[in-house]
C-alpha cells in the first residue's frame, strides 16, 4: 500500500511544520502534493493544515506518528509561489508559516467539513468562466493618461511604477485601460488567460470600483475579496481566483494574499493609506507584500495616489520606481477646487461653523449644488463634563474618555467598546448640569439641522453605516443628488466620485499638526488633500459656483497649509523627507516593535527590559521599555520598545536571532513583535 511522510503546517503559533503518515484507502487514490490541505488529529482538536513538504522517511518514531485522516483532492494545490509568498511572510513579520497561509485562505475551506467547498465547487462549474475580455464603452483618455496606460500595459518584467496624479486626474481609468491591454493581450496569445488584482484600502470603496469594471468588462469575471463578504460568498470569489476562471480581482488588504495563478499585473489605489497595514495578528503591510509578490513573479506593479507615502516617494526618488504624473483634472473643464484658511481667531465659529463657512454653505444651497463637511471625530461630543468639580467622562477600563452618542443616549469608548447611560447628574458632586465639550459628526448634524431645516443633511461615519449595506445605500443617495450636505468622517474623504459637490469645509484638523507621532503631518497633509479633492470633480457649470474648499484652523500661517493651498505634494514630501533623514527616521531607518500587555504595567515593563538585555545587539539601537501613549486598553496595560537599525538585513538577521531568545522568557505578560510600524 502506497503511504509517505507528510510536512504539515498548522495554524498555531509553534514555528515548525509536523510529520504525519499517509497512507493510500485504495490503490487508485492520488498522491498528496504539497500544497493541499488535509484533515487531521492535532492533541485533542482536528484541525485542518496544509502539505509543505513530502519525504520517504520522518525523524519521529513510528509509534509516535499520527495518520493523516483525509486529503482534500477536490481543491487543485496551491501554488509554489503563493507558498514562497508565504513563507516570505512569516520570516520577514516573523510569524510561524502556519499562521500565515492558513489565515489567509476562507473560513469554509479550513472548516472540519467540505460540503461548502463542494458546493462552491459545483456553483463555479455550472457558472463556466467568460473569457471574452474585449472591455466596452472604452472612454478616451487624455494624452497623460493614455501615455501612462500604455507604459504599464507594455512593461516587461519587474517594474514598480508610481502613477502620481491629482485627485480627478483618472487614475481608475488609466488602470482599467491597462488592464483591458493586458488582458486582450493574453487571450491573443497565452494558454492561461491573464489575471489582474486590483487593490483598495476600505471596504466601502469596492462597490464603485466594482461597478465600473463590471460595465466595462461584461464578459470577464471579477472575483472580490474583503472582510464584509459572507463566508460563502468570500470562498466562491477565492475559489474562482484560484481556479484562474476570475480575470480581474479587487479586494482589500486581505487579496494580497489570494491564490492567483496567472497574475499578470498589480494595482494598489491609494498606496499612501494606512489601511493597508493590518493591526492585529499577522501585522503585515498589503502593499509592501503587493510589491515583494510582483517582484517574485516578475510582473509590474502600479501603485496609486495623489499624495504617495514617503516610501514611495523616496523610492521613486532614488530611482528604484519609476514615476508615471496626471497633472490635471481628467474631466475637460474640472479644475482643481480653490483652498482657503479661515482664521478662527478672527472669524469666531458659532455650532462649529465660521460665519465664512455658513455664507459659503447657503450660496451651495441657493444654486442646488452639494456641500461636505469634513470632521474626523464621530459620535456627539468626545466627552462631557462638570463645571462644578472637573469630573469628565473617562472610560473606567482605558486611558481614554467616554464619547457621548446623543441619539443613542449612551456614553461609548471607542477604544474598548464599553456603554454606559449618561448620567443624569456629575457622579462626584451631583451636579445636574453636565456639559459636552468638543464637537463630534453627531453634534455637528444636529446644529445643521437647526440652522439649514429645510437643507437634507446626511451624516457618514462608522456609527450610521452599521448595518451591512448601509454605507452603499448613503454614498448612492448622494450620487443621486438626494443630499445637499453632507457630513462624513474619514469614510467620504477618498476614492468617491460627488458631480454635483462644490464646497469642501474641513473642521477641527488643527490637532494632528502637534501629534507625538512623527507621521501625523505627512498623514494630515494626505487626508487634507484627499478630502479637498472630493470638490469640483466634474465641470463647472454655467451660472454654477467655482469649486472651493475652506479649512477653519486657529493656526492659518502654518507650512502645511501653505502646501495644501498650493496642492504641492512635491515640495512638501521632499522638506519632509528632509526632516526625516535629519533625525534618522523612515525610510532612512528600519525599525521593530515590540509590545507588551499585562494586568499590570510593571509586568509588561519588566517582560520588556528582560528583553533588551537578553541578547547582544551591536549596530542595534534598543530604546528604553515606556508604557504606550494609550496605556491601558480593557482593563490592560500596554508597553513598548523600539528597536532600530539603518540596514533592513541587519534588522531582519537581529530579530530572527532575538525572537528564538523571547520565546524561552517565561512572563505573565502578552507579546508581540510588530515589523515596520505605523503607530509609534
Amino acid at each position: 500500500m502506497k503511504q509517505s511522510i507528510l510536512q504539515i503546517v498548522l495554524d498555531t503559533p509553534l514555528d515548525s511544520s509536523f510529520d504525519y503518515r499517509w497512507q493510500a484507502s485504495d490503490e487508485n487514490e492520488a498522491t498528496p502534493r504539497i500544497g493541499q490541505l488535509v484533515q487531521l488529529s492535532f492533541g485533542r482538536r482536528e484541525v485542518v493544515g496544509m502539505i509543505v513538504g513530502t519525504s520517504a522517511e520522518s525523524g519521529v518514531p513510528a509509534e509516535k506518528l499520527k495518520n493523516v485522516q483525509s486529503v482534500r483532492h477536490q481543491l487543485p494545490p496551491l501554488s509554489k509561489q503563493w507558498l514562497a509568498l508565504c513563507r516570505f511572510a512569516a520570516d520577514y513579520y516573523q510569524r510561524p508559516l502556519g499562521e500565515v497561509a492558513l489565515p489567509g485562505l476562507p473560513k469554509n475551506l479550513r472548516a472540519l467539513t467540505t460540503v461548502a467547498l463542494d458546493r462552491g465547487l459545483k456553483k463555479l462549474q455550472q457558472a463556466g468562466a467568460p473569457h471574452d475580455a474585449t472591455p466596452i464603452d472604452v472612454a478616451r483618455l487624455n494624452p497623460a493618461q493614455q501615455q501612462a496606460a500604455d507604459a504599464i500595459a507594455g512593461a516587461t518584467g519587474f517594474a514598480p511604477t508610481l502613477l502620481y496624479g491629482v485627485t480627478g486626474s483618472g487614475k481608475t481609468e488609466v488602470y482599467l485601460q491597462a488592464a483591458a491591454q493586458i488582458l486582450a493581450h493574453s487571450d491573443n496569445g497565452e494558454d492561461n488567460p491573464s489575471q489582474i488584482l486590483i487593490l483598495v484600502p476600505e471596504i466601502n470603496l469596492t462597490p464603485q470600483l466594482e461597478g465600473n469594471i463590471r460595465a466595462r468588462f461584461p464578459g470577464v469575471m471579477v472575483a472580490t475579496l474583503h472582510s464584509g463578504l459572507a463566508e460563502g460568498e468570500r470562498m466562491r470569489h477565492w475559489l474562482a481566483a484560484h481556479l484562474g476562471q476570475a480575470r480581474i480581482i479587487l479586494g482589500t488588504r486581505l487579496a494580497v494574499l489570494a491564490s492567483l495563478p496567472h497574475l499578470k499585473l498589480i494595482v494598489i489605489d491609494e498606496e499612501h493609506d494606512p489601511s493597508y497595514k493590518q493591526q492585529e495578528g499577522l501585522r503585515y503591510s498589503a502593499r509592501d507584500l503587493a510589491v515583494w509578490r510582483a517582484h517574485q513573479l516578475g510582473i509590474p506593479i502600479v501603485l496609486g495616489s495623489a499624495t504617495p507615502s514617503l516610501e514611495t516617494w523616496h523610492h521613486t526618488q532614488s530611482g528604484r520606481y519609476k514615476k508615471l504624473e496626471l497633472r490635471e483634472r481628467a474631466v475637460k473643464d474640472a479644475v482643481l477646487p480653490l483652498v482657503r484658511r479661515i482664521d478662527m481667531e478672527r472669524d469666531k465659529p458659532s455650532e462649529g461653523l465660521t460665519s465664512t463657512l455658513v455664507s459659503a454653505l447657503k450660496q451651495r444651497l441657493e444654486r442646488g449644488e452639494q456641500s461636505l463637511l469634513f470632521l474626523n471625530r464621530r459620535g456627539y461630543a468626545p466627552v462631557i463634563a462638570c463645571d462644578a468639580c472637573g469630573w469628565v467622562s473617562n472610560c473606567t477600563r482605558c486611558t481614554s474618555f467616554m464619547v457621548l452618542h446623543k441619539p443613542e443616549h449612551r456614553l461609548r469608548c471607542h477604544h474598548c467598546s464599553l456603554e454606559l447611560r449618561i448620567p443624569k447628574s456629575c457622579p462626584t458632586c451631583g451636579n445636574i448640569d453636565l456639559q459636552p465639550l468638543g464637537r463630534g459628526t453627531q453634534r455637528l448634524e444636529e446644529g445643521l439641522r437647526a440652522m439649514f431645516p429645510e437643507a437634507r443633511v446626511l451624516r457618514i461615519d462608522a456609527d450610521s453605516t452599521r448595518r451591512k449595506g448601509s454605507a452603499q445605500a448613503a454614498f448612492d443617495s448622494v450620487h443621486n443628488g438626494e443630499v445637499d450636505i453632507l457630513i462624513g468622517t474619514q469614510m467620504v474623504a477618498k476614492g468617491h466620485d460627488f458631480k454635483n459637490l462644490t464646497l469642501v469645509g474641513i473642521l477641527n484638523p488643527d490637532t494632528a499638526l502637534f501629534s507625538r507621532d512623527y507621521r501625523a503631518s505627512e498623514r494630515l497633509f494626505a487626508q487634507l488633500m484627499q478630502v479637498a479633492g472630493r470638490a469640483g470633480r466634474a465641470a463647472q457649470k454655467e451660472g454654477g459656483s467655482a469649486s472651493e474648499v475652506l479649512i477653519q484652523t486657529r493656526y492659518p500661517q502654518h507650512p502645511l497649509y501653505a502646501a495644501v493651498i498650493a496642492h504641492d505634494y512635491d515640495h512638501f514630501a521632499t522638506s519632509l523627507l528632509e526632516e526625516r533623514a535629519q533625525a534618522c527616521l523612515p525610510p532612512y531607518i528600519y525599525q521593530a516593535l515590540l509590545r507588551a500587555e499585562a494586568k499590570e504595567l510593571e509586568t509588561a515593563i519588566e517582560f520588556l527590559q528582560q528583553a533588551a538585555n537578553c541578547i547582544e545587539h551591536a549596530g542595534i539601537t534598543m530604546h528604553d521599555p515606556i508604557p504606550m501613549t494609550m496605556t491601558r486598553v480593557a482593563n490592560v496595560d500596554r508597553a513598548q520598545l523600539l528597536i532600530e537599525c539603518p540596514s533592513r538585513p541587519g534588522l531582519q538577521a537581529f530579530l530572527t536571532d532575538w525572537m528564538a531568545q523571547l520565546r524561552q522568557i517565561k512572563t505573565r505578560a502578552k507579546w508581540s513583535l510588530e515589523v515596520d510600524p505605523v503607530d509609534i
